[in-house]
């Protein structure tokens, strides 16, 4: 359905890929799904459609998240498990006991309560990567329509994974290829897909085979967990003789359509594979620093021409505390105070933006005529100058910690002055969510 000719007065607007860019007092005119006019505040005298006053506000591209996992819901809360010595244990303890609990309604509702808390903190793009090795069959079709029902965009994929046994990993290949092929017979629902792998240590030559042989007759690129800890590499090395991106690079998983989740632990030769593939890394600081897996070097991969790109792995819906955290985390990792600020909003604003571009076909990160009408409107108004020069700083330090007054997808206003205006009953799906959470956690 075409959202009705959108226009946002008045507001002083932040673009920020390409070309980044402050202006006052302009306003944004949104037709059929995208930006089709930016102009000063007053040359609209006589537009009847919609109007959206963003006075006193700043006006900037919806964010995007390139790596999360909705299932992951229902973990919030949760008590009572093993605590765990390293990774291996987090994935053991945890995620693998969590995952092989959901049903398909449990797959639906964590992603509605994901994605409606990521609508009230600007996110309008999100790029999942799903497992429930229990309901694998119907799972991302069960996502997608809480994709639908919010109104955001998401890209979709199955983690496949040899874990589970072989029955799983079929259902998983399976899974991947319908999910890919009804994003491609429906592109106005916002839906897009990749084929998802979980990791290289918990995948066969013989899966990965078949993974790739589908992937290439489909035209798709992967998304994967990789180099996310050292276990990784040591398993990868011990299986195979190979370290994880020579042997993702082998079964043909790396290129330009595919993400690489993390990369903490890349020796420079697997940079420059991923560089020379035009593979994306999403790097994920708050996950890796629960996990205590490491924290990515971003400066050696940047300076190496990878494309960088951030994600929350599920620990926020709040992209911007993700930037805040992931900064903070280079300086220490750097021992240095100036470390990371170019590679960070680098890879939030320019990085998931050409991320986004490649999954959907559309552009994203920018207030410019032929962009994608995606945007956050956040109470701001600066107490020093604001400029081209300082505008990623006044996000890094002070739009962070504002409030989203207004998000927008494609011209539709999903909330307004902090209110959803979905057709969507809130109380009754927070309500139905604990009931499904209770009930998972006691079969976990």
């Amino acid at each position: 359905m075409t959202s009705r000719p959108l226009l946002i007065e008045n507001g002083t607007l932040l673009s920020t890929a390409g070309k980044p860019f402050v202006a006052p007092r302009h306003s944004v005119l949104i037709e059929d799904g995208v930006i089709t006019r930016v102009a000063p505040h007053g040359q609209f005298g006589r537009f009847k459609g919609q109007r959206l006053d963003a006075s006193g506000k700043i006006v900037m591209p919806g964010l995007i998240n390139a790596h999360t996992h909705l299932y992951s819901t229902f973990a919030r809360g949760l008590t009572g498990l093993k605590p765990a010595r390293d990774f291996a244990g987090v994935l053991r303890n945890l995620w693998w006991r969590l995952d092989r609990a959901l049903t398909l309604e449990d797959c639906y509702y964590s992603a509605l309560v994901a994605l409606l808390d990521s609508i009230r903190h600007g996110t309008t793009t999100l790029i999942d990567h799903h497992a429930s090795p229990r309901a694998v069959s119907g799972s991302l079709q069960a996502i997608a329509r809480a994709v639908k029902e919010t109104g955001v965009r998401a890209c979709l994929c199955y983690e496949v994974s040899d874990r589970d046994g072989a029955s799983v990993a079929r259902q998983g290949l399976a899974e991947n290829e319908e999910c890919i092929r009804k994003c491609r017979q429906d592109p106005a629902a916002k839906l897009s897909a990749l084929f998802g792998l979980h990791a290289s240590f918990t995948l066969s030559d013989r899966t990965l085979e078949q993974a790739a042989g589908l992937a290439g007759s489909l035209g798709a690129g992967f998304h994967i967990h990789a180099a996310e800890a050292e276990s990784d590499q040591a398993l990868t090395r011990r299986r195979s003789g190979r370290r994880v991106v020579e042997r993702l690079k082998q079964f043909g998983v790396l290129g330009e359509r595919s993400i690489a989740a993390h990369g903490v632990h890349l020796s420079r030769r697997e940079m420059d594979l991923l560089a020379e593939t035009r593979t994306a890394v999403v790097h994920n600081p708050q996950s890796n620093l629960n996990n205590a897996v490491g924290i990515a070097d971003m400066s050696a991969l940047s300076r190496r021409g990878v494309l960088l790109g951030l994600g929350t792995d599920a620990m926020t819906g709040n992209m911007l505390e993700e930037l805040r955290v992931g900064l903070w985390a280079q300086h220490l990792a750097n021992d240095s105070p100036s470390a990371g600020f170019r590679e960070l909003t680098g890879a939030l604003f320019e990085g998931n933006a050409r991320i986004a571009s490649r999954c959907f076909g559309l552009r994203f990160g920018q207030l410019e005529e032929g962009a994608v009408g995606d945007l956050a409107i956040i109470d701001y108004d600066p107490p020093t100058p604001l400029d081209d020069a300082n505008l990623f700083g006044h996000i890094v330090f002070g739009i962070s910690q504002a409030a989203v007054d207004t998000t927008i997808v494609g011209g539709r206003v999903l909330m307004l002055h902090r209110k959803l205006t979905l057709d969507l009953d809130e109380v009754r799906v927070t309500s139905r969510a604990r009931e499904l959470a209770k009930a998972l956690w006691k079969r976990i």
